[in-house]
């Protein structure tokens, strides 16, 4: 039996998919106002961001692996416009059911498949790009997810990891007092459970950094990999292209 993290505790791998959909269920309702609280709204300029960053074409076919309540889906299909094809996909039900109502409140009829992003029931040279965002550190085998995001992709397509990252050194103690003390405790006011939150700020520090997410994004064949730091290194985006 292989080991593996779940925030800072080691738990079997089979375990750590079903503690992480239990933290998703629990959160899954209240999950957009703690993103609005938690980063101050910030993570909408970070979505944004990507977005703008995609230059999606009318028409294009674009896959949101992790997609949750929808926000990457909901930008990226206003750009692929109605000839596009946007799939919103999520491992976690919970999640999944919130993001497709929240599209059909918009009057977006988006397909939805609840999948492993591990095991993508998709051909593959299909998408023109793949989007996954603050999903990857979840993903048991990262280098397994990755590998099958480059599969699904059309020669020429790419992909865009939005991701929690390494924050500026000088700026980490306060970064750590807030994610180990004050998170905790908005989860426990706001979704009456500061562990999953408590989780959420572990699962940040045992995720790759910029650098090492970069190298593991080339070694499953990714090519042209750079990313952009967000808010010095709260959050990154990586970008990588099938050629």
């Amino acid at each position: 039996m292989t080991d593996t993290h779940f925030g800072f505790k080691t738990v079997a791998e089979e375990e750590k998919a079903a503690r992480v959909a239990e933290v998703f269920h629990s959160v899954a309702k209240r999950y957009d106002v703690m993103n609005d609280l938690m980063s101050l709204g910030l993570h909408r300029i970070w979505k944004r961001f990507l977005s703008l960053h995609a230059r999606v074409r009318p028409g294009a076919k674009i896959l949101d692996i992790a997609g949750g309540t929808g926000d990457i889906a909901r930008l990226l299909a206003e750009d692929a416009g109605p000839g596009g094809e946007v799939w919103l996909t999520d491992i976690n039900g919970s999640m999944l059911g919130v993001g497709r109502d929240r599209m059909l409140d918009r009057g977006l009829m988006l397909p939805v498949a609840q999948c492993d992003a591990e095991k993508l029931p998709f051909p593959g040279e299909y998408f023109d790009l793949v989007t996954v965002a603050f999903g990857l550190r979840n993903m048991t085998h990262k280098e397994n997810a990755l590998a099958e995001m480059l599969r699904v992709l059309k020669p020429g397509g790419k992909l865009m990891v939005l991701e929690f990252s390494k924050v500026w050194k000088p700026l980490a103690p306060l970064y750590d007092t807030y994610s180990f003390q004050l998170l905790p405790r908005l989860g426990s006011l706001v979704t009456k459970d500061a562990d999953s939150y408590r989780y959420l700020a572990e699962s940040i520090r045992m995720h790759p950094d910029q650098e090492t997410l970069k190298a593991m994004m080339e070694s499953v064949g990714f090519q042209r990999v750079d990313y952009f730091n967000l808010s010095v290194g709260v959050v990154a985006l990586h970008v990588g292209y099938k050629i």
